[in-house]
């Protein structure tokens, strides 16, 4: 991260701490605020009572659309459908345990968001996100190491750890508030964990003990919790003590600070030993078929994770040559591990654009005999992103893009259907285009909130020469993304091109019409609460 990224996003932590900060103080110290305007305006947090779920959401709302603008969020269709496997039965198993009440399940988000960060890190956000640092799953040896992480953070939204933290803390001392969130935010989305660290520092001095009881509270709640969610989720209780050891390891082993979960999570003693003493006593896993992930699967997620997080062009070149060049070495190394190592040389050429050299390793690893069957659509989809570089007129394992386009599209999954309209687009065959759209418009029909897959439905169109289609999928992707100032503008220019047909599409106009409207009312509501935000300061 170059240094002027960094303080742009330490100021957004800034502005956001100091707004909860005012929200929580008495009139006076509100008035010492200079420049309101500077500050982000949020929900308000309550009076010395638990927070309630639409405030806790729309707090949730706020922190997301910043995180949308930050140049390390990722949306990576390959990791979003590996995560999306183990975040929705774990999701579904918290609700037929009665951990995730019905009005809690429909009022959030429930949205897993990626960090292009190398750092072995996931933290849980007001309303129901989840942040997932690509460190983390680059980090973890199996699924259930990684679904243990999801359930634990899982655990702290459904609990209201959030928002009972917000109370305690407003109720005891503001100014522990705002360091402490200040801190958490910090070392959960910045990449020096000094910064959260310092704040946290600050802010427990004037309520330490409390504060430290309550955390412990909350990760033996989250750890207990958690356990049963993922074990009804048909997960290995085995994931819990594996990831804590390997935490506790790594960090014994590397204190450089790339490991800032443990400062927001720390371990002890007690919670290890109550997780090791659970696995023993984990029943039969009831009302879910046991989940045997593949390992081969894992393996190239988690390298797939490695590379993209790391934006070192000489690591990126180094890495790859030395997986080009290491022999296999089927004595000492699994064949999961020998996959992982063949795929990083593939993905690091692509990352370099070295399109010869990435279809060279892609194809070597489609027709390695030792691949496991599970692991084959995660090496298609990598085939199909180094086809798509190349362009057309390059093959791959005897296929042209269009070729790889129409089977990226016939796997029905949302990665298979993102890669296989970029590669339609790439290919520039209209069948292939027009093939891509309708699956994209079925999807996003289903889908709404989908912001990528409106993205790349508005690209289509464009390409297609289909201008007021493309700006009517951009205004939605704008929606997804909660800016619903973005989408209100797009709307309206898609009202003023459908006016200018030369022979008016009535039910076009009606749905511009409704919609411009929504996305208005919704505008007009943040503005509200903005206003609402500083006439109280």
């Amino acid at each position: 991260m170059s240094t002027s990224h960094a303080g742009r996003r330490r100021a957004a932590l800034t502005s956001l701490a100091l707004a909860l900060l005012v929200q929580t103080q008495p009139p006076l110290l509100a008035q010492t605020v200079r420049s309101p305007r500077d500050v982000p305006a949020l929900p308000q947090l309550g009076d010395g009572q638990t927070m309630s779920l639409s405030a806790e959401r729309r707090l949730g709302d706020h922190m997301a659309r910043a995180i949308y603008r930050d140049p390390d969020y990722l949306d990576d269709p390959v990791l979003s459908d590996y995560l999306d496997s183990l975040w929705t039965p774990l999701l579904e198993s918290a609700r037929r345990r009665g951990e995730l009440p019905p009005d809690m399940s429909e009022r959030f988000a429930w949205r897993l968001m990626l960090s292009r960060d190398n750092s072995v890190n996931a933290f849980a956000m007001p309303g129901g996100y989840l942040g997932v640092h690509l460190g983390l799953i680059a980090a973890t040896g199996s699924a259930d190491e990684l679904a243990s992480v999801l359930a634990h953070e899982l655990t702290h939204v459904t609990q209201r750890h959030i928002a009972r933290l917000i109370d305690k803390q407003s109720q005891q001392a503001p100014l522990l508030l705002a360091g402490l969130l200040l801190g958490v935010l910090a070392a959960g989305a910045a990449k020096n964990a000094d910064i959260g660290t310092a704040a946290i520092a600050g802010g427990q001095a004037l309520a330490a003990q409390n504060q430290l009881n309550f955390s412990r509270d909350m990760e033996r709640e989250a750890d207990r919790v958690g356990f049963g969610v993922m074990d009804a989720a048909g997960f290995e209780g085995e994931g819990f003590v594996g990831m804590f050891e390997r935490l506790q390891q790594s960090a014994r082993l590397n204190d450089d600070g790339g490991f800032p979960y443990l400062r927001s999570h720390p371990l002890t003693t007690e919670r290890m030993a109550d997780m090791r003493a659970r696995v023993p006593l984990q029943p039969a896993h009831t009302g879910a078929t046991p989940r045997r992930h593949n390992a081969w699967v894992h393996a190239l997620i988690a390298a797939r994770a490695r590379v993209l997080g790391d934006a070192g062009a000489d690591r990126q070149r180094t890495r790859a040559s030395d997986h080009l060049q290491a022999p296999d070495k089927p004595g000492t190394e699994t064949g999961p591990a020998q996959a992982a190592r063949r795929y990083t040389a593939a993905l690091v050429a692509l990352q370099q654009r070295d399109v010869n050299t990435a279809i060279e390793a892609t194809q070597a690893l489609l027709r390695w005999p030792a691949l496991d069957a599970a692991a084959l659509p995660v090496v298609e989809a990598l085939a199909v992103e180094v086809l798509t570089q190349a362009g057309p007129g390059r093959r791959l394992d005897g296929r042209d893009l269009g070729d790889w386009s129409t089977r990226a599209l016939a796997q029905r999954s949302r990665a298979g259907l993102l890669l296989g309209a970029r590669a339609a687009r790439a290919s520039h065959q209209a069948d292939a285009m027009a093939r891509a759209a309708d699956r994209l418009q079925a999807w996003v029909v289903e889908h709404p909130t989908d912001a990528p897959a409106w993205q790349a439905l508005a690209t289509l169109h464009n390409t297609q020469g289909q201008t007021l289609r493309a700006v009517r999928a951009d205004a939605e992707a704008q929606v997804a993304l909660l800016d619903y100032a973005g989408a209100r503008d797009r709307f309206k220019s898609a009202q003023n091109l459908a006016r200018q047909l030369p022979q008016t599409d009535h039910i076009e106009m009606s749905i511009l019409d409704a919609r411009t409207r929504e996305i208005e009312r919704l505008q007009q509501e943040l503005e509200r609460e903005a206003l609402e935000q500083r006439g109280r300061r």
